[in-house]
C-alpha cells in the first residue's frame, strides 16, 4: 500500500512527469454509495487528475442529486447524464470527453486507500511496455467465500492460458506484481494510445451487466504488444451492491442469465482460437451449468436443466450477434453520440 507520505514523495519526484489521470465511473441506480465513492475518491492527494461520471440514472434520490451538483459546482467533478444504460457505451462515452495521458476506470461502489492514484501511476512510469494496469480488488463477496488466509504469490501459468484464464486468473488474494492477461472492470487503467493511436474500444455488443467486457477489451490489448501489468498496491475495496452499478436489469432475472452466457460466449468468438473456444466453453458448461467448482452451483437437476437452457440460448444469441456484425458493427451508443451534439452533457 502506498501512504499518503509516499504519494508526496513520488509528486515531488517525478512532478514533471506523473500524467494526467482521467478517473471514469459509470453509475447506474446508485446513491449513497456513489456518493461515498466520490468523496473517498477527491481525498487522493495527486497532482493531476480529473473525474468523470457518466450517470445512466434517470432519477435520484434528492440528497444524492444535491451532493452531485454540489460537487458540479465546485468543479470537482465532470458530470454527464445519459438516457440510456450500457457499461461499455459509458465508458466509450467518457473516454471521447476524457483529457488525461491515463484512463482509469472504477466502479461506483468503491473505497479507496491514500495514493491509490499515484500507484497506478507509477507504473507506466520508465516503461512503455505496460499499456494497462490492473489494480488488487478486495472484494467483499469473493472475500467472505474464500478460504481464511488464502495467499497466492504467483499466478499459475494456466492464468495467461485465453481458453482457461479465467478460472485460474485471482486479482483478489495474489500479492505479487506480475504481467496478467485482464484487468477487473472496477479497478483498472490503459494508456490513451490503446484508444487513439490503437484504436481500441469497448464493445457495445456486450449486454445487460456487460461481464466480460473488460476480459474482451484486455484480449485485444495483446495485439499492440503492449502488456497489462498487475500492481497489488494499486488496490480498492469493493462493496459489490447487488443492485445498480452496472447492472440495468436484475441479476435474477432470466435476461440476465442468458445475456451471462451470451457475453461469454462473444468474448471467446471473438478472441480466441477454435481450440481455445472448445476449451472455455467446455468449462464454462461444467462450472456454470453442472455447478463443479470453482462455482458450487446448485446439483438440483431442475437448476441444471435451467442453466444448460440458459447456455444454449446464449450460444445461439452470441452467434446472432456475431452474423448481425457482418453489417452493422454494434457501437450503437458510439454512432449516436458522435450523430448528434452533446445535448446530454450537464456539466464539464
Amino acid at each position: 500500500m502506498i501512504s499518503s507520505s509516499s504519494t508526496v514523495q513520488l509528486s515531488h519526484v517525478f512532478s514533471a512527469q506523473l500524467p494526467r489521470v482521467s478517473v471514469i465511473i459509470p453509475t447506474y441506480g446508485r446513491e449513497q454509495i456513489l456518493c461515498e465513492t466520490l468523496t473517498s475518491l477527491l481525498a487522493q492527494d495527486y497532482p493531476d487528475y480529473e473525474v468523470l461520471v457518466v450517470d445512466q440514472t434517470q432519477q435520484h434520490q434528492p440528497e444524492t442529486q444535491a451532493y452531485l451538483e454540489q460537487q458540479v459546482a465546485e468543479q470537482t467533478i465532470r458530470l454527464f447524464q445519459v438516457s440510456w444504460a450500457s457499461l461499455p457505451g459509458a465508458r466509450n462515452y467518457a473516454v471521447r470527453r476524457a483529457t488525461g495521458d491515463l484512463l482509469l476506470f472504477l466502479d461506483d461502489d468503491v473505497a479507496l486507500p491514500a495514493g491509490f492514484l499515484a500507484a497506478h501511476a507509477s507504473n507506466y512510469l520508465d516503461h512503455p511496455e505496460i499499456g494497462a494496469v490492473a489494480g488488487r480488488v478486495y472484494d467483499r463477496m469473493k472475500l467472505a467465500d474464500a478460504e481464511p488466509n488464502l495467499a497466492i504469490d504467483y499466478l499459475p501459468p494456466e492464468a495467461m492460458d485465453p481458453g482457461i484464464a479465467w478460472y485460474h486468473i485471482d486479482l483478489v488474494h495474489t500479492q505479487k506484481p506480475q504481467q496478467v492477461i485482464t484487468a477487473r472492470g472496477c479497478n483498472m487503467s490503459f494508456r490513451r494510445e490503446l484508444f487513439v493511436q490503437h484504436g481500441l474500444w469497448f464493445d457495445e455488443r456486450f449486454r445487460g451487466s456487460a461481464v466480460r467486457e473488460e476480459s474482451d477489451f484486455c484480449l485485444r490489448i495483446r495485439r499492440t504488444g503492449l502488456q497489462i501489468w498487475y500492481d497489488p498496491t494499486a488496490h480498492l475495496v469493493h462493496f459489490g451492491e447487488e443492485t445498480g452499478g452496472c447492472h440495468d436489469i436484475s441479476t435474477r432475472s432470466f435476461q440476465y442469465q442468458i445475456t451471462f452466457y451470451h457475453n461469454h460466449f462473444l468474448m471467446g468468438l471473438k478472441n480466441l482460437t477454435p481450440y481455445q473456444c472448445f476449451r472455455l466453453f467446455t468449462k464454462l458448461f461444467d462450472c456454470h451449468v453442472l455447478g463443479h467448482p470453482p462455482c458450487y452451483k446448485s446439483k438440483s437437476p431442475l437448476r441444471v436443466l435451467s442453466r444448460g437452457i440458459f447456455y444454449c440460448v446464449g450460444f445461439i444469441a452470441a452467434v446472432q450477434t456475431l452474423l448481425q456484425s457482418n453489417w452493422e458493427n454494434g457501437q450503437v451508443y458510439t454512432k449516436a453520440d458522435q450523430a448528434q451534439p452533446d445535448s446530454s452533457k450537464i456539466s464539464q
